[in-house]
């Protein structure tokens, strides 16, 4: 924790608002099993702790994106079912899926070849199947998907555990094309079917599948962004009670006091309006507070006050405008994401002001910004 002592900005992740995101999501979702996605980081809020979080409170499987998450989680020692939601790119990779005893996606005849080369004398290796039913991405249309099915079923060396699919706008709940998807996804299950082939789980829910679409909850959901506390999208908000899992915060490591008609940061963009406290917050733009949070009149919470962002964002730090009656000094408690007292300022509000998502936001954080875990 040296970083935390050493600098006074913190992402603290609430584990107990994970834990309850897993039980009402699994709950909505009942029987398919739960699936946490920890890509990413956890989604940028520490992937080990968020991912033993998650099992305790009920999740399955886990899923990242690539392999290395997928060591990182082994040599944290956990030992549960972890899916590698692309197919490994290089034979090292693979090698290194199997030693770990990681479920790769496969969706090509030269992934399965792969695949079977580096599993060897080993006992025969979990696999899943990924087809691609409109989100063109990664994943084996119907034709090389009944090919490559009958790769994997002829090999020794693989097991064919999971079929899957990905929905591109189940965010959208009113958008008929996630119906389309699924039909696809029937019909490539059928054609299998038709060969023999007949995995042993399958799914394709994502968290506003989850969330929206019930004929999209197979056997297993896979839930990301729910899982963090947040809605996968404005159309889907309030629907499930989650909790968000992170709090951005700092202390205030200087105050000045300065003049009406003072301008302040680089380009001297903002002007104090009358005799104010500025205070200065050591979190910057390195540390993924976007720049143009000042642009859009972004703002951080203190004293359970909101106070404007007074100028120009820098790498390291940002200044902000406290006015003549707010109680400040340095140590001074600061949230720029998450409630402090009645008041709050969430990822989705960044992301609306931003014109991005919460998934970037959170991704966003940067890696020296210490996460502290409690719960």
């Amino acid at each position: 924790m040296r970083e935390a002592v050493l600098r006074p900005a913190w992402a603290e992740v609430d584990l107990h608002a994970v834990r309850h995101n897993v039980r009402v999501l699994s709950e909505l979702a009942q029987p398919a099993e739960f699936l946490a996605v920890v890509k990413a980081n956890g989604y940028g809020l520490g992937a080990v702790p968020v991912a033993r979080a998650a099992l305790e409170a009920g999740a399955t499987r886990l899923g990242v994106a690539v392999v290395d998450e997928g060591i990182a989680l082994r040599e944290a020692g956990i030992d549960a079912p972890i899916l590698v939601l692309s197919e490994p790119a290089l034979p090292e990779a693979m090698a290194e899926a199997v030693h770990h005893r990681l479920t790769p996606t496969l969706y090509t005849e030269a992934g399965v070849e792969m695949a079977a080369f580096a599993v060897g004398q080993r006992r025969p290796m979990n696999v899943e199947l990924k087809v691609d039913t409109g989100m063109h991405r990664v994943g084996a249309d119907a034709d090389t998907a009944v090919k490559v099915a009958r790769l994997i079923q002829d090999s020794p060396h693989l097991h064919l555990a999971g079929l899957w699919t990905h929905l591109a706008v189940a965010d959208e709940p009113e958008n008929p094309y996630t119906a389309l998807q699924l039909e696809r996804f029937e019909s490539a299950r059928d054609r299998l079917a038709r060969e023999g082939v007949v995995p042993e789980y399958v799914h394709a829910a994502n968290s506003a599948g989850a969330i929206a679409h019930p004929g999209a909850r197979y056997d297993v959901v896979r839930c990301g962004i729910a899982l963090y506390g947040y809605d996968p999208s404005p159309a889907l908000a309030g629907l499930v009670d989650l909790r968000p899992a992170l709090t951005l915060r700092a202390r205030v490591s200087h105050v000045q006091e300065l003049a009406a008609g003072e301008r302040l940061s680089y380009g001297l963009r903002y002007e104090v309006k009358e005799r104010s406290l500025i205070a200065t917050v050591p979190l910057g733009y390195a540390d993924g507070v976007p720049r143009r949070w000042f642009d859009v009149g972004g703002s951080v919470l203190i004293g359970g006050r909101r106070v404007p962002i007074a100028g120009t964002i820098t790498m390291d730090q940002l200044v902000v405008d406290c006015g003549s009656t707010l109680e400040v000094g340095v140590g001074s408690d600061v949230v720029l994401l998450g409630r402090q007292g009645d008041q709050e300022i969430t990822a989705d509000e960044w992301a609306a002001a931003l014109g991005t998502i919460n998934y970037e936001v959170l991704c966003g954080i940067g890696p020296r910004v210490t996460r502290v875990h409690i719960g």
